[in-house]
């Protein structure tokens, strides 16, 4: 495997159909990656549940939170359910993972997220830990990740099919 860098990179975000990301700024698009911004904050409503079996899952409903007049919001330490603006199609030779920005960590905050599978089409949702005893301050719109696309060494035929195909 490699990481999808540089030039094709800006390639598959710019002018493939459908985009690896989109919308996408120029100012969002690194040398290796594409960073995802935030566009919601929330809270979860119970507690959920997950089995060996999807069958038993119990994904919990999230509470948003407002953003103040001027776009920002203050979190306190803990565990918050984030949405990302941006929708993220993983062609058929691709697969991702992010790493939150190391402004975020060095304000005492990251952000955990899953693999991004072949083929998986949607909104992206993770999830942000304060860890800082202070809390943190973030803006809507804020640059939170960088998706890394990694290449696969041959196109996968049937990609992600799961519950969170198109979720938005």
């Amino acid at each position: 495997m490699s990481i999808l860098a540089g030039e094709e990179l800006r390639r598959r975000v710019f002018e493939w159909r459908p985009p690896l990301v989109t919308p996408c700024g120029e100012e969002q698009l690194q040398s290796n990656g594409v960073e995802l911004t935030l566009a919601e904050v929330g809270v979860w409503e119970g507690p959920g549940r997950l089995a060996f079996d999807n069958d038993a899952r119990v994904i919990p409903e999230v509470d948003v939170l407002p953003f103040d007049d001027e776009g920002w919001i203050h979190l306190e330490p803990g565990g918050y359910a984030v949405a990302f603006r941006e929708k993220v199609n993983v062609h058929d030779d691709l697969c991702a993972l992010a790493r939150p920005r190391s402004s975020l960590l060095r304000m005492g905050v990251t952000v955990a997220t899953a693999l991004w599978d072949t083929g998986y089409r949607g909104r992206s949702r993770a999830l942000l830990v304060v860890a800082s005893p202070r809390g943190a301050r973030l803006q809507l719109g804020a640059r939170l990740v960088q998706l890394v696309f990694l290449k696969l060494p041959s196109p996968l035929v049937d990609g992600y099919q799961g519950a969170f195909q198109g979720e938005v």
